[in-house]
């Protein structure tokens, strides 16, 4: 590889809790209850089948195969494409006693000058981060307490989380959102926004009325809607949520020639304005949900 360079990268914490402890959080790594990756704000750990010598995935845009697996102990995942670079990363946990043991992410990649340029800019400040916070999680589902400091995401890093969010994508009108077509059964104007929900979000709709700037109209187990009436048109806006995916739906009903005046320049710039809306309500439910460490926490010993 012309210009190659080979980036090493280590982070190292001591966790006041057995190793068999923390290697059993590590072996739960892209399960649904995996305790350690830091999502819903950075990309999930997805494998195709669970931890085990030979099942392919990754995080993100970041893809990789599981080549050592020692339960309790080691895991490490070598890289399948020439994305970033070519090399691996694993996570070790070591005794240092009966109630005491050190965890270690240790990344090395081999990489070209556009690779390694990428990482200086954007990459390290975000994986750095990511790799702290599974830290954290480690000490909060070993523990139930994080007697470090709560890491702190830099100003690049959440620079670079919010250029790489998820954008919506168009979609159908879903025929679930009942409320929706209950309130407006022929609206003149109709559109949907769907993006995909991390593991860990809140699929509770009534979640998003706190992050949607308009009056709630009603709500259901699925669905959330919102929206004004006005002398020259009406508005709807429906939160559905699956399993999957929380898809934002409008119709319009326009009464008059205002209305039809009004709303003819508001259509042109009405896509750009709730992909925009979407996206920032979805990213700060995300930064608003606890860490799964948090979430699925084991009492703290002798409690």
């Amino acid at each position: 590889m012309p210009g190659a360079r080979t980036v090493r990268n280590v982070h190292q914490r001591i966790v006041q809790s057995p190793a068999e402890a923390v290697g059993a959080l590590v072996d739960r790594l892209a399960a649904p209850d995996d305790p350690l990756f830091p999502t819903p704000v950075w990309p999930a750990m997805v494998l195709d089948r669970p931890l085990a010598v030979g099942a392919d995935g990754g995080h993100g845009r970041v893809r990789y195969r599981v080549t050592v697996h020692e339960p309790g102990r080691s895991v490490r995942f070598d890289t399948t494409d020439e994305g970033l670079g070519q090399g691996f990363h694993r996570i070790d946990v070591e005794p240092l006693g009966p109630d005491r043991c050190r965890i270690t992410h240790t990344l090395e990649l081999t990489m070209g000058t556009r690779g390694f340029v990428m990482w200086k800019l954007a990459i390290r400040p975000v994986h750095d981060t990511m790799i702290e916070e599974i830290f954290d999680n480690a000490e909060w589902a070993a523990l139930g307490a994080l007697p470090h400091p709560a890491t702190r995401r830099t100003a690049r890093a959440l620079l670079v989380n919010r250029l790489f969010w998820a954008r919506p994508t168009a979609a159908p009108v879903p025929a679930e959102a009942r409320l929706l077509h209950e309130a407006l059964p022929q609206p003149d104007f109709t559109d949907a926004w769907r993006l995909p929900l991390s593991p860990g979000m809140n699929r509770d709709p009534r979640a998003w009325r706190h992050v949607l700037p308009f009056p709630v109209r009603g709500s259901g187990d699925r669905e959330l809607l919102v929206g004004k009436d006005a002398g020259h048109l009406d508005f709807r806006s429906s939160v559905l949520v699956d399993e999957d995916s929380v898809t934002l739906a409008t119709a319009v009903r326009l009464h008059n020639a205002a209305g039809r005046l009004y709303f003819a320049p508001v259509r042109l710039v009405h896509p750009f304005l709730v992909r925009r809306m979407l996206r920032r309500a979805h990213r700060r439910l995300a930064f608003a949900t606890r860490p799964a460490g948090v979430r699925n926490r084991t009492p703290r010993r002798g409690a």
